[in-house]
């Protein structure tokens, strides 16, 4: 390490994005002194957010991206959220280009608040049929934890956020603590009643939404209040009405006075001391002045997405770990798994011609994972999950000015038919295969070496995709809907913007980076817990596992500070 560093910390973490957040919330609110660093720009709550306010007619391009936006950034561009609105949240193609083994959409929000700002807000919870699916099925290894480890984190989270849900008393999607459901629609209950019809083990219920709904005092402490329907939440929300670390953690954390926020900050490497036997600090690249910067701490958090948290470990290389830090079993930037998006189905339904809606909400229906539950069914292990979507057109008469215009665009002469679809979310196995590695022979603009993605689909992910277009073609004719499409978009992996993995967890260090408490194993004074700690994948929508996991490993990591030093802990 050389000789001065700029500063000293109790903690630091890397990455102010989703689960980075959590950990410099959690530190800064217990006495911690805790820097956090972040490679882009800082996003402060309604001060940046430039077109939250702005009315369709003030986007210069009526809320497209240009076309030759687009063609200049064709992986970025396939995001359903890149549009004008949000554009500015986005990595470009051509500002953090990366080499494709194989093809691979990796969509990436550089900024404090990270992807938090322009994130689905769909979070479901795990149970023990995905912490045991590994050992159950076969593949990877065995997660290190099981649900009771984390059902109490789910809950700590469920309350600061504010999710919006039913109680639903399922046994592979546990119930949370919930705020008041929006209803659903008058096609998503007759389908739900169709289902209910035939199927015993199949369920259709609300998506569980981090919208507030309800004003507890736990979010009305937060400056937040409620969800105004509005359906913009990816230009940042000025009520704080959906979450995102911008107008919740990170200033809850400032105002304790123990948290410096450094954005501008790219994370070179952590810096491993041989003679002491652990990491010490992290080397930093000042974004805007490339001036390279230290800083130390007792206790580093790595949380800069998945395949950033992988690159930094790789390319954190010493003595002790030629091969990356911690990778004394050789998995370092392996096993990665992401979930296929690729299937969908489209039809159109002719009953309900009498119903209209009004409004928006922020979520859709939701089917549960439903295949190879307790037993092994069909010729694909593990299973998928699916989102429900309906609406229907308007004819709107749009001639006229002022008063007259008004009322025609609010009174549509006539509706057209109601349009519905539904989406895969299906889980993949973590492969050897699936990895990350570093090109050292290419350097980026601050002399780091660039990621090299090699991730793909599996025999395992088409037979599922094969299950799904049956199945839900069934479930679709069982409820009267017509003129079905199967849809295979034959998009790349990432484009669901889940990957994960590559720094996962187990309970044998032989085969695993990470124990139960996040901790490396051979570095235990290093915690991951963000897409990169994941064993395995799931069906279910990530984003609230990494903020269960992550607020439970930072108090864990808590317990271990002795008199301002950091020993390691394990407590069972």
């Amino acid at each position: 390490m050389p000789q001065e560093t700029n500063t000293t910390y109790d903690a630091i973490v890397i990455g102010a994005g989703m689960s980075g957040a959590w950990a410099a919330k959690e530190f800064a609110t217990k006495g911690l002194k805790t820097l956090l660093l972040e490679r882009g720009p800082d996003v402060k709550h309604m001060v940046d957010y430039p077109t939250t306010g702005m009315q369709p007619w003030e986007f210069k391009h009526r809320g497209q991206i240009p076309e030759s936006i687009r063609a200049a950034n064709p992986i970025v561009s396939r995001c359903y959220a890149f549009r004008e609105d949000a554009a500015h949240f986005f990595v470009k193609d051509q500002e953090h280009p990366y080499e494709q083994v194989k093809p691979f959409d990796w969509i990436r929000g550089y900024q404090v608040g990270g992807k938090s700002l322009m994130w689905a807000r769909q979070v479901q919870r795990w149970s023990d049929y995905d912490f045991e699916g590994p050992k159950r099925d076969g593949f990877a290894v065995d997660w290190p934890i099981r649900y009771k480890d984390i059902e109490d984190w789910y809950s700590y989270v469920e309350r600061y956020i504010g999710v919006s849900g039913n109680y639903d008393g399922l046994k592979t999607l546990p119930d949370g603590v919930f705020q008041p459901a929006w209803d659903l629609n008058c096609v998503e209950e007759h389908f739900q009643a169709a289902i209910a019809e035939n199927y015993e083990d199949r369920h259709f219920i609300y998506g569980r939404v981090a919208h507030v709904t309800e004003l507890t005092e736990e979010i009305k402490a937060q400056g937040r209040t409620l969800c105004q329907g509005r359906n913009i939440c990816q230009r940042g929300c000025p009520y704080g009405g959906y979450f995102n670390v911008n107008s919740t953690l990170i200033p809850q954390a400032q105002n304790t006075g123990n948290l410096t926020l450094r954005p501008h900050s790219v994370v070179e490497r952590i810096i491993y001391d041989d003679e002491q036997g652990k990491a010490v600090g992290v080397q930093v690249i000042d974004a805007q002045t490339k001036e390279v910067l230290t800083f130390s701490a007792e206790v580093i958090f790595v949380n800069a997405a998945t395949i950033n948290s992988n690159c930094i470990l790789l390319n954190s290389t010493s003595e002790r770990f030629p091969n990356g830090l911690g990778n004394d079993s050789g998995t370092l930037g392996k096993y990665l798994g992401f979930h296929n998006y690729r299937g969908r189905i489209q039809a159109t339904h002719d009953g309900h011609q009498d119903v209209v809606y009004k409004g928006g909400r922020p979520t859709a229906g939701y089917i549960p994972r439903f295949r190879n539950i307790d037993q092994q069914e069909v010729d694909f292990i593990r299973g998928y999950a699916v989102a429900f979507y309906s609406s229907r057109s308007r004819n709107i008469d749009s001639a006229g000015f002022g008063q007259e215009l008004q009322e025609n665009l609010l009174s549509p002469k006539s509706y057209g038919a109601w349009s519905v679809s539904c989406l895969i979310l299906g889980e993949t196995i973590p492969q050897v295969s699936n990895q990350i590695s570093l090109d050292r022979s290419t350097l980026d603009e601050f002399g780091i070496p660039k990621p090299k993605i090699d991730i793909s689909y599996t025999e395992n992910d088409e037979k599922m995709l094969e299950d799904f277009f049956t199945e839900l073609s069934i479930m679709f004719e069982q409820a009267g809907f017509k003129d079905l499409k199967r849809i295979d978009t034959k998009q790349a992996p990432g484009l669901d913007i889940h990957e994960m993995g590559g720094i996962r967890m187990g309970k044998d260090p032989q085969s695993s980076m990470l124990n139960k408490w996040n901790q490396l194993h051979a570095c235990p004074n290093v915690y991951v817990s963000d897409g990169s700690c994941m064993t395995s994948i799931s069906t279910q929508n990530p984003s609230l596992t990494f903020m269960a996991l992550t607020a439970r490993a930072a108090h864990h990591a808590m317990e271990g500070f002795d008199d301002g030093r950091y020993q390691r802990v394990d407590k069972e």
